[in-house]
């Protein structure tokens, strides 16, 4: 029996766009392991994920499409979520933001990653400049790092005097409040690393042309200063894990089982639901029979080099 025709046409079409959204995430993956092989140093090092491939691929997409219904959910019921994500420098935070985000509309869910202060802006009141990224109704914001720099680098880095820091620790709780009672869902994420795994991640930084802009004089300066990371980092999670917004750390040497683990347990923080959503006809094309499509310049297009 043949299976030439129309259903078969569409299912082949269909099966080509699914294609398209494994190969995403398949690019970004063998991105990561582009250099291992070439280097010895690094083969060394290397920490094999625990799970296995198609596993992770199998749950990272069933838990991006419950993102999706999240993020319906949210826009469709005006919910306001603030997830906040911190850790020491390659520890993965920006690899579990990029999968979040990467099936989501950027009108409902956008990310905040803020340079360093402006002279201006360290004159204002240390929360001013977060403040206008804050959620309005039916969006969640991801911060790429937060208010917490003035606990972490800030501190360790001498850009923060002893008494800045303290009047951080004294006011950041009752900030963070002041969210919550606004109806603002709070979630704190820390991505928690060994010292050997950030020293691998950092080498695949310096050895890979395409990653080296990830690489700053501050990571550097984190690699020296670990010892003064970790105790900043211990009494900044004991100062401010609160009720109305505590600290959930995430174990992110195996960078699979991170992204899965802190997705999944994102979701089971906010209380969605399926929203009914509208049968969508797509419309009969007008045809004009005087019309003439218009031949435009070959200079016009991009040259078909692939």
């Amino acid at each position: 029996m043949t299976t030439d025709g129309p259903e078969s046409d569409a299912k082949s079409w269909v099966e080509a766009e699914l294609q398209d959204s494994f190969d995403e995430e398949l690019e970004m993956e063998i991105d990561d392991e582009r250099l291992m092989g070439d280097l010895d140093a690094i083969k060394a090092l290397r920490h094999k994920s625990e799970i296995d491939r198609r596993l992770y691929f199998h749950e990272l997409f069933r838990l991006q499409a419950e993102l999706v219904k999240l993020q319906d959910w949210i826009a469709h019921t005006g919910y306001k979520l603030v997830v906040i994500f911190e850790g020491r420098d390659a520890a993965g935070k920006g690899g579990v933001i990029k999968r979040i985000t990467q099936r989501l509309n950027p009108r409902v869910c956008r990310v905040v990653a803020l340079p360093a202060p402006t002279e201006r802006e360290k004159t204002q009141w240390y929360f001013q400049r977060y403040v206008p990224h804050l959620p309005a109704a039916g969006e969640m914001v991801l911060f790429d790092r937060s208010w917490y720099n003035r606990a972490g680098v800030e501190r360790v880095m001498g850009f923060a005097t002893p008494d800045q820091v303290e009047e951080f620790f004294h006011d950041v709780p009752e900030f963070e409040r002041m969210l919550v009672r606004s109806g603002v869902k709070l979630i704190k994420y820390w991505f928690s690393i060994t010292d050997q795994e950030q020293q691998l991640r950092f080498m695949m930084r310096i050895h890979d042309p395409l990653k080296q802009w990830k690489l700053s004089p501050m990571d550097l300066q984190s690699r020296i200063r670990w010892e003064d990371y970790t105790k900043v980092k211990e009494e900044m999670l004991d100062r401010t894990n609160i009720s109305d917004a505590p600290w959930w750390i995430v174990e992110g040497d195996d960078k699979k089982r991170a992204r899965l683990n802190c997705i999944h347990h994102l979701l089971t923080e906010v209380p969605y639901e399926d929203i009914p959503q509208e049968q969508v006809d797509l419309p009969e094309r007008v045809f004009n029979p005087s019309y003439e499509r218009k031949v435009l310049p070959d200079e016009l297009y991009v040259p078909e080099r692939y």
